[in-house]
């Protein structure tokens, strides 16, 4: 009898996780389905309507790099600057600067790539003055910057038609303002871009792209509040495809790194894309507020476990000291910063260039 009650169990747990295989497979095919056409939202030109004599949005002049770079400088470039000065340096120095480059927001592995470049310069007894440290920290930083930008190659646009670039991050980070500041670049150079309210659970950030949109005289493509973002997306990269479009940018709503469900959720926004248009996204940018310093390097590596990230947009730069940051997410992701924000202006999204940037951080060094 004991033996026939196993039994029982045994076949009833099989039974049991062979509905369970199922059910994820049955889910799985439907997700990997496109939305029915019932389903699919309404392309909605916000206006003013925009005839084809319609002027380019004009790109207003921006802070200079320096400039936008000026509390960056007062981190750890103004507590190294404070430390060694224009003095002989000495192994009390090293020591002190080993912490201040511990104690910075540009991540242990960086700091310590940076620290060990300056030790083994001065062990050869090569380096002995300041000017000499800091041509060192910036060579390496440079070269860090370049190792990422070198892997990932140039943002380039035209290499598919249309070019779909999927936006993610977590709420808070200038996301939404960093798709309507690339939407009127892009126009500006002029390229016909569509925009995809991906964000459908957060009114306020449909609203926001749709301002956007007016100022760029740029159609934006939305649902309903709460619907499936995955069928708004979808419909904005076909409408693209037929209406001849040359650059689709996807907002997706703000995402928590460390919430599992919201990361997954992500995923199957990228496996629908690829229903409309096979290759797409072909490029994925990661929206990172450099306020947040470390927290940031841990965001990015938690996104890049979930998605393929080909690059970084780090904004708010004119609003810290924690702008270092930069340094460690290039280093330990190997992911390019495609665009650094230094101000409110479409200009102060600037298009990253490592030389510039390091002549910029360490220009009063």
């Amino acid at each position: 009898m004991q033996q026939t009650y196993i039994v029982y169990v045994v076949l009833a747990v099989i039974f049991a996780v062979a509905l369970l295989l199922i059910w994820r497979l049955s889910k799985r095919r439907r997700d990997l389905q496109p939305p029915a056409e019932e389903q699919r939202p309404k392309l909605e030109i916000v206006p003013p309507a925009v005839d084809q004599q319609a002027p380019k949005p004009a790109v207003e002049a921006g802070k200079g790099l320096k400039e936008g770079l000026e509390k960056t400088r007062g981190g750890f470039v103004a507590r190294i600057s404070g430390l060694i000065g224009k003095k002989q340096i000495d192994q009390a120095m090293v020591d002190q600067l080993e912490e201040i480059l511990f104690t910075a927001d540009i991540g242990a592995k960086t700091s310590q790539r940076l620290f060990e470049a300056v030790k083994a310069s001065l062990s050869r007894n090569e380096l002995k003055d300041a000017d000499a440290v800091w041509a060192v920290i910036r060579q390496q930083s440079e070269a860090i910057l370049e190792r990422a930008q070198e892997k990932a190659g140039a943002l380039d646009v035209g290499r598919a038609h249309p070019f779909v670039i999927l936006v993610i991050g977590v709420n808070g980070v200038g996301k939404t303002t960093t798709i309507g500041k690339l939407a009127s670049k892009f126009a500006a150079d002029g390229k016909k871009v569509i925009l995809a309210a991906g964000d459908t659970f957060r009114a306020a950030a449909t609203e926001q792209l749709e301002i956007w949109g007016q100022r760029t005289n740029t159609p934006v493509v939305k649902g309903r509040e709460g619907g499936d973002p995955s069928a708004v997306l979808f419909d904005a990269v076909k409408r693209a495809q037929t209406e001849d479009y040359d650059v689709v940018i996807c907002d997706t709503a703000g995402r928590l790194h460390t919430k599992d469900n919201l990361m997954a959720e992500l995923e199957k926004v990228r496996r629908v894309m690829k229903k409309a248009m096979s290759d797409a996204p072909h490029e994925t940018i990661l929206v990172l507020d450099a306020t947040n310093g470390q927290n940031a390097i841990a965001q990015a590596a938690t996104f890049k476990q979930a998605m393929d990230i080909t690059g970084i947009v780090l904004t708010k730069l004119d609003g810290t000291a924690k702008g270092g940051v930069i340094l460690g997410i290039c280093d330990e992701l190997g992911v390019p910063v495609r665009f650094v924000g230094i101000g409110e202006k479409v200009a102060d999204l600037r298009p990253f260039d490592a030389h510039e940037f390091v002549q910029a951080l360490y220009d009063e060094a």
